[in-house]
């Protein structure tokens, strides 16, 4: 019948104290040894009883923690040992190891199953012909579903993620603002380069439809048989009639003296540019100076570059030209002195300020998808120069194929299509032919 002992080791050296070791012995060939952790001081250590001294002075406390600490592990050492055949030392310290410190194997386990899933992420946007603005969203996605795995301590698994998963997805991205707040620890693993702001409903749709075209390319590539978007309805997008200046309210801040604020300036002209060219603002920070050919800018639409790409040439008038040459050379061979697009975003609502352009424009709020009325300055955009020039161009031709190839709008876009709402003087040019 197996026995099992403790004992300790003692070398020439003396230590203060030493591991309490022990040993299985069943018959002549079986000897089994497990170090552990526990420790003890040489002379305090009884080892025909394998307790502490009973005649030493020692904290009452102490020798029961001991004494129940060193029965306990032989206890378990038995246990493992009647219950696994083949037994050798190795397997017994891991076994021990596994019992007493279930969390180290459980945080190896899940991190083995985190890193794989998104791994299988990554592999995905490798495969998928996206442009990088677009890759950099899904990104967003996935470091969003990382916070939210930290957040829950669970692991998602393309196997069992459920509908209800889904649901509690969606309201993590509502609520993630507040988690920041109570949780920062978890912005400081998963890091964004600015802190959870709250989401509309079109950016939590937009991040649970590429959330779905994730999952059902795991069914596709045959990953896994489990889609748990299957009955589950994610909220359409809806924008409202977008708003744009006026040719009026761009020539009135292009006009405006800035000579008290020059940096400003500088950013007015870049505005004023964006407004004759229509492009995005990440096209416009791509441009440099070999952009401009033979009187035109000519640029591929990032948004066309991975599927099909489509060369976007904007002839340029005489006030892109002016600008142009104020400022001939600048680092890097830009075209123009770009500051980062947060700030550009700040500038432009900075000088609309000044300009007084504070017209009053109806907007939908994406949180509640209720309109309400918001001046210009507070919400002007780099996105505002694009649709002042999409606007103004579809006001007098009203010919969107037209107006597409100018602002890089593939046919028949949807996006292009919120451009073309009727405007007032459109209306009352119509309503005048009935007289």
């Amino acid at each position: 019948m197996a026995s099992v002992k403790a004992f300790i080791r003692t070398s020439a050296k003396r230590a203060d104290t030493v591991k309490v070791r022990f040993r299985v012995s069943d018959g002549r060939n079986i000897q089994l040894f497990h170090k552990s952790e526990i420790e003890v001081e040489p002379d305090m250590f009884d080892e025909k009883n394998q307790v502490i001294k009973a005649k030493v002075v020692y904290p009452k406390e102490k020798r029961t923690e001991f004494d129940n600490g060193v029965a306990d592990r032989k206890k378990l050492i038995r246990s493992i040992y009647d219950s696994t055949p083949g037994l050798t030392s190795e397997l017994l310290d891991l076994k021990i190891e596994q019992i007493l410190y279930p969390e180290k194997f459980i945080t190896e386990e899940v991190e083995q199953k985190k890193q794989t899933y998104f791994e299988i992420f990554d592999h995905f946007l490798k495969l998928h012909k996206i442009s990088e603005g677009r890759k950099a969203h899904y990104k967003v996605l996935k470091r969003a579903l990382q916070r939210y795995e930290l957040y829950k301590g669970i692991t998602l698994d393309m196997d069992t993620i459920s509908k209800d998963t889904i649901q509690d997805i969606e309201t993590f991205l509502k609520d993630e603002k507040s988690v920041f707040e109570k949780f920062p620890k978890i912005y400081e693993l998963i890091p964004e380069s600015r802190t959870p702001q709250p989401r509309g409903i079109n950016t939590i749709s937009g991040m649970l439809s590429k959330y779905r075209a994730f999952c059902l390319w795991l069914i596709k590539s045959e990953k896994t048989k489990n889609n748990p978007f299957k009955s589950y309805s994610i909220d359409p997008e809806l924008y409202g009639t977008p708003y744009y200046i006026s040719i009026e309210e761009r020539n009135q801040l292009y006009q405006f003296d800035l000579s008290d604020s020059p940096e400003l300036a500088i950013q007015r002209d870049i505005f004023i540019f964006q407004c004759f060219i229509g492009c995005r603002v990440g096209d416009l920070y791509s441009m440099t100076n070999a952009s401009v050919i033979n009187g035109a800018v000519e640029y591929i639409a990032r948004k066309t570059k991975e599927g099909r790409p489509v060369t976007v040439r904007v002839p340029l008038n005489t006030t892109a030209k002016e600008i142009l040459k104020k400022y001939p050379k600048n680092d890097g061979g830009k075209i123009l002195p770009f500051i980062a697009e947060q700030n550009y975003n700040y500038a432009i609502k900075k000088m609309f300020e000044v300009a007084g352009l504070k017209r009053m424009v109806t907007v939908l709020d994406s949180a509640t998808r209720k309109e309400e009325k918001r001046p210009l300055n507070e919400i002007a955009s780099s996105h505002l120069a694009r649709r002042c020039f999409i606007g103004n161009l579809y006001k007098k031709v009203k010919d969107p194929n037209l107006v597409g190839s100018l602002s890089g709008h593939s046919e028949g876009s949807k996006a292009f299509a919120r451009y073309r709402e009727i405007d007032e003087e459109m209306k009352i040019d119509l309503v005048n032919l009935l007289d």
